[in-house]
């Protein structure tokens, strides 16, 4: 399928459960727990010229995330990402954010855990995006943060699981956006740095890298995950590593990065109107987003 007219739709698609839809039209029961509960997981990930970036990492990561909840899921890892594959097509060929949405599904009743929640399906849902990258400016002058109200406790057994239950994250979003600013910081219960609303954080002084340990609550971030790789800061002469610490150590860092699978790294230049380092992005956030891009473009044919 190579594009909106195969797909005998015209406009956006979704893929539900085996089906391709338009995307605005009603697709699940009202009664899905995704939608009643946030009972659910999902993965969000980078397409480059057909090539899904970390295909393998961000579906284990799924799949540990459904084992958290104890949600079935009856499809494959390759029929997922066939899905992906039939999405991207028609809607975003060339490069595409996808969200892949996993919910437990529709029981017969109501409740918590009514009367064979257990043997439920979970509903499988694929949508694709055009992806431009992230806003020029951000990567031209730096993302803009503040620290979020809300805090996360890291002995919360669902605080690494990307549940589809975003609340707190849209809440945080929405202070930074009353703010003025592009993002906000989350610290955790006893003031160490977790992540932002979207992406990981790491700090870099000299030569060193480090990123908050996943022991603070964040997510295992696929772009996380490659920065502490041979490919990723290594390469580039970092040394990277994982370590707590507070914002003291963020603001007195020479510079600050966000990343995350789609977006790719941002340098982080400013916390509540606290400069980081000169307040301008640095030579290593330069680096490393330029490395990234490299890297992701070596896997996907240019």
């Amino acid at each position: 399928m190579s594009g909106a007219s195969e797909s005998g739709i015209a406009g956006p698609v979704a893929w539900v459960d085996g089906r391709l839809l338009p995307a605005d039209a009603p697709a699940l029961p009202v009664s899905d727990r995704g939608f009643q509960l946030g009972d659910g997981v999902f993965e969000t990930l980078r397409v480059r010229n057909g090539i899904p970036i970390e295909l393998e990492a961000h579906l284990r990561r799924l799949r540990e995330g459904l084992a958290t909840l104890e949600i079935r899921l009856a499809w494959s890892d390759a029929e997922v990402a066939g899905a992906i594959s039939t999405t991207v097509a028609v809607n975003a060929p060339a490069d595409a954010a996808v969200r892949i949405t996993v919910s437990r599904g529709a029981p017969p009743a109501r409740g918590l855990l009514p009367a064979g929640w257990h043997d439920l399906r979970g509903t499988l849902v694929v949508q694709a995006w055009p992806n431009a990258g992230p806003d020029p400016s951000l990567v031209a002058r730096g993302v803009r943060a503040i620290v979020s109200t809300a805090r996360r406790d890291p002995a919360n057994p669902l605080a690494g699981v990307k549940t589809v239950s975003r609340a707190d994250y849209v809440w945080t979003k929405r202070e930074a956006d009353r703010a003025g600013a592009d993002d906000a910081i989350t610290l955790t219960l006893d003031g160490h740095v977790a992540e932002a609303t979207s992406a990981n954080l790491a700090v870099i002084v000299g030569d060193v890298l480090r990123t908050p340990p996943l022991a603070t609550g964040a997510l295992a971030g696929t772009t996380r995950d490659w920065l502490l790789s041979a490919d990723g800061a290594a390469a580039l002469g970092l040394a990277a590593g994982e370590a707590a610490f507070g914002l003291d150590e963020l603001l007195a860092a020479d510079e600050a990065i966000l990343c995350s699978s789609v977006a790719g790294i941002l340098p982080l230049v400013e916390l509540d109107r606290q400069p980081i380092g000169d307040g301008r992005p640095g030579p290593w956030a330069r680096r490393l987003r330029d490395a990234r891009e490299a890297w992701v473009a070596a896997r996907s044919g240019g």
